[in-house]
C-alpha cells in the first residue's frame, strides 16, 4: 500500500489513529533530512505502523523496498543485550557472576571481579584498545576477544560507566559463544530473530548482499560525530581513536559479513520492532515466550548512572539499555528504555505502554545516539497513542 502524505510516497500500513506520526515521517523527506527510512510501531504484540518511504541512491533511482535492510550501528546492541537476557532467563547466565566464570582467559590483567553486568553497561573499564587494530582487525573475533583478555581496565570495573562503543559487543559476544558454542550472530538467528520472524543479522551472509543500501556519510560524519575531548590521554579520545572505524567502512563486504556485536547489525524498524516487541510486552510475543516477565522487568531495574566517561553526558542503565531518567524525556513512562545508532537509527521499549517503536534511515547525522528525527516521530507517536 503507498499513500501520497504532503508529496511524499509512503509505502506500507498504519492506524488512522498515526496520521500525525506518518505526517512527521514524510516532513523528514520533504525538508530534505532523510533520503530512505523505515518506522516501525507495535502495541500490546501488535503492528499499528510499519512504514517505509524514499531510496537508496541519490538520483532516486533505486527505492527503498519493504525488505531493505541496512547498517543500523549501536542499535545493534539493543539486539546483543537481549541475547543475554535470553541466556540468563534459561539459567545459563547471571548479570551478577565474575566474566571470568564463563571466560576464563578474561581473568588477566586484574578482571577476575568484572561481573558480567558490567560489561551489559559500559562498566568494565575496557572502553577501547591499547594495542592499536585495523578495520581488518574489528573483523577478527578471535583476535578482538584474545586482546581485551588480556587488556588491563581504564578505571576501577563498576565504579562509573564510559561508553564502549565497539568493544562491548565483542564482550558480550564471547560470554554468549562460551555458554552457548554458537557466536552471538548465529544465536540470535537461531534463537531470536528467526522464531519472530525478524529480518536482521549480525554478520549478513553474501546471498543477502542485494538488499543492504548503502549508508549516506556527509562531508565531515567521521570527524563531527566523535564529539571527544582533544586530549590524547583522556578515556574518551582514547576510546573513540581505537578503534576507530570510518562510516565507509559499512560499505564493504568485510564489514557486513563480519560480527561486530556492538555495531554492524543488518535491518529495518520493522525487524527491530519484532526483535524487542516481547520486551515491551511481558516477555511474550507473536506466539513466542521469549523470556519470562520478571526477566523483562529486570531491564528497568537501574544497574548504574553517573556522567559517562567517554559520552560526557547523564546516563542511567539498566541491563544494557539506557534508562528514561535523563535531562529529556524519551518517554511520558517510567519504566521506558532505548538506545541509538551512529547516523540516527534508533530503538525504544515501554513496558507500561506495552509499546516498542524503531527509526531507521540511510542518511547520517552525525549523533551517535539517535537524533531529532527519530525524536520528533516518537512525539508524534506518543500524541497519536493517546488518541
Amino acid at each position: 500500500m503507498s499513500t501520497d502524505i504532503g508529496g511524499v510516497q509512503v509505502n506500507g500500513h498504519f492506524d488512522e489513529h498515526f496520521a500525525g506520526t506518518v505526517e512527521q515521517f514524510a516532513r523528514n523527506f520533504r525538508n530534505g533530512a532523510d533520503i530512505g527510512a523505515s518506522f516501525a510501531l507495535s502495541k500490546d504484540g501488535e503492528f499499528l505502523v510499519d512504514i517505509w518511504a524514499g531510496h537508496l541512491d541519490g538520483d532516486k533511482q533505486q527505492p527503498w523496498k519493504e525488505d531493505t535492510i541496512v547498517n543500523v550501528y549501536s542499535s545493534t546492541k539493543t539486539v546483543s543485550f537481549l541475547c543475554a537476557l535470553v541466556l540468563a532467563d534459561r539459567g545459563l547466565l547471571d548479570f551478577d557472576e565474575p566474566v571470568a566464570t564463563y571466560w576464563p582467559e578474561f581473568a588477566q590483567s586484574g578482571k577476575d571481579k568484572v561481573l558480567v553486568w558490567h560489561l551489559m553497561n559500559h562498566a568494565s573499564g575496557l572502553s577501547g584498545m591499547d594495542v592499536p587494530v585495523t578495520s581488518e582487525d574489528m573483523y577478527d573475533l578471535e583476535k578482538m576477544t584474545s586482546l581485551l583478555a588480556a587488556q588491563k581496565p581504564w578505571w576501577k570495573p563498576g565504579s562509573a560507566t564510559g561508553y564502549h562503543a565497539l568493544t562491548q559487543g565483542y564482550l558480550i559476544g564471547e560470554v554468549v559463544r562460551r555458554v552457548t558454542g554458537k557466536t552471538l550472530g548465529k544465536f540470535m538467528r537461531e534463537d531470536l530473530a528467526e522464531p519472530l520472524g525478524a529480518d536482521f543479522f549480525i554478520g549478513v551472509p553474501e546471498s543477502e548482499f542485494d538488499r543492504i543500501g548503502h549508508l549516506f556519510v556527509p562531508p565531515g560524519t567521521n570527524e563531527n560525530s566523535l564529539e571527544v575531548n582533544s586530549d590524547p590521554n583522556s578515556i574518551a579520545y582514547r576510546t573513540f581513536s581505537n578503534p576507530a572505524p570510518v562510516a565507509e567502512d559499512s560499505w564493504t563486504s568485510g564489514w557486513k559479513k563480519a560480527e561486530i556485536p556492538a555495531a554492524n547489525g543488518h535491518g529495518n524498524a520493522r525487524s527491530l520492532v519484532r526483535l524487542q516487541t516481547p520486551l515491551a510486552c511481558g516477555g511474550s510475543a507473536f506466539g513466542v515466550d521469549l523470556i519470562s516477565e520478571k526477566t523483562a522487568r529486570s531491564v528497568m531495574l537501574p544497574r548504574i548512572d553517573g556522567h559517562d566517561l567517554c559520552l560526557n553526558v547523564p546516563l542511567t542503565f539498566g541491563l544494557g539499555f539506557g534508562l528514561n531518567r535523563g535531562p529529556i524525556p524519551i518517554s511520558p513512562n517510567e519504566n521506558a528504555c532505548y538506545w541509538g545508532g551512529w547516523g540516527g537509527s534508533s530503538v525504544l521499549v515501554d513496558q507500561d505502554a506495552r509499546v516498542a517503536m524503531s527509526f531507521v534511515m540511510n542518511n547520517m547525522f552525525s549523533g551517535l545516539l539517535g537524533d531529532t528525527r527519530s525524536f520528533l516521530i516518537r512525539q508524534k507517536a506518543y500524541e497519536d497513542l493517546g488518541r
